[in-house]
């Protein structure tokens, strides 16, 4: 779980980095678990397209994901470690007692071999899902679950955890990777440790090329664009956009615009807002 750099020999590899896959132990997924998904590509039903700067990319084969840990009480093993080329984590096959093969994420330090077992009686162990009232204050979780038993939503990307902080009546308290303090339902389950991968985040693609095999388009500046194509279009040479500030191409505010609805019925459950993170600091040159 490290980062490889290149000599520059080339412009693209002057600042390209990738992981070393050094945790996988598998490279062909496990055929009963997969299926063929065809991509939207930033279009809905009609064709018509709802997110710009999206499409193209290499082929992917979507693995089957178990999000919902609801084999109580039946223990697996950790049979492989694999590559997913639909999230930035890895994915770990298991083989339970009965025979069953599912993937879940994998957990960091969560190593071939081991077993694990969810259920609300499991040991306190890295890999075991349990439901958020029998985990210990201080812990760190992962792929939590927000209605009990429609499975993990929140906390499954590369390197993220949460951690349980108090609990009170019905509800667990957990802060989240984002800072976010949230309450959720003491039914819901959650898998302990932190998800594997952890350096995925400080990977630099180092050319345009790697974003359009993700299926990531070119995003085109409005500045440069013409005054019917956008609100900071228009002008002679390198003009200011003539706003107060930044909008959207249907001229809404870019930054610190909150678009959160403000009747949600979950906003009661949030005890503290996440912090307001800057555009410039969200990941440098991926970003």
């Amino acid at each position: 779980m490290g980062i490889r750099s290149y000599r520059p020999y080339t412009p693209s590899t002057r600042e390209r980095t990738v992981s070393t896959f050094s945790e996988i132990t598998r490279s062909e997924p496990e055929k009963s678990l997969t299926i063929s998904v065809s991509r939207p590509k930033g279009r809905n039903n009609r064709g018509v397209i709802t997110c710009r700067h999206r499409g193209g990319g290499h082929k992917r084969l979507y693995r089957i994901i178990d999000f919902r840990r609801n084999k109580y009480n039946v223990p697996a093993k950790v049979a492989a470690i694999e590559y997913d080329p639909n999230r930035n984590a890895r994915i770990a096959l298991l083989h339970y007692q009965d025979g069953e093969k599912r993937y879940i994420l994998h957990p960091h330090n969560l190593a071939v071999g081991t077993t694990i077992i969810a259920g609300p009686d499991s040991p306190l162990e890295v890999g075991n899902a349990l439901p958020l009232y029998k985990i210990p204050l201080g812990t760190l979780v992962h792929n939590v679950e927000l209605q009990p038993g429609k499975g993990g939503q929140i906390v499954r990307a590369a390197g993220t955890s949460a951690q349980v902080v108090a609990k009170e009546g019905d509800y667990v308290t957990l802060k989240l990777p984002s800072t976010e303090v949230r309450m959720v339902r003491r039914e819901c389950y959650a898998t302990l440790g932190q998800v594997g991968n952890i350096d995925a985040r400080n990977i630099t693609l180092g050319k345009a090329g790697r974003k359009r095999w993700q299926g990531r388009r070119p995003e085109v500046r409005g500045s440069v664009m013409n005054p019917v194509d956008h609100p900071h279009g228009g002008g002679e040479g390198r003009a200011p956009i003539g706003r107060s500030g930044p909008v959207t191409p249907w001229g809404k505010p870019a930054l610190g615009y909150k678009t959160r609805k403000k009747k949600k019925a979950s906003s009661a459950l949030i005890v503290r807002r996440r912090r307001r993170v800057s555009k410039r600091g969200r990941g440098g040159r991926n970003a």
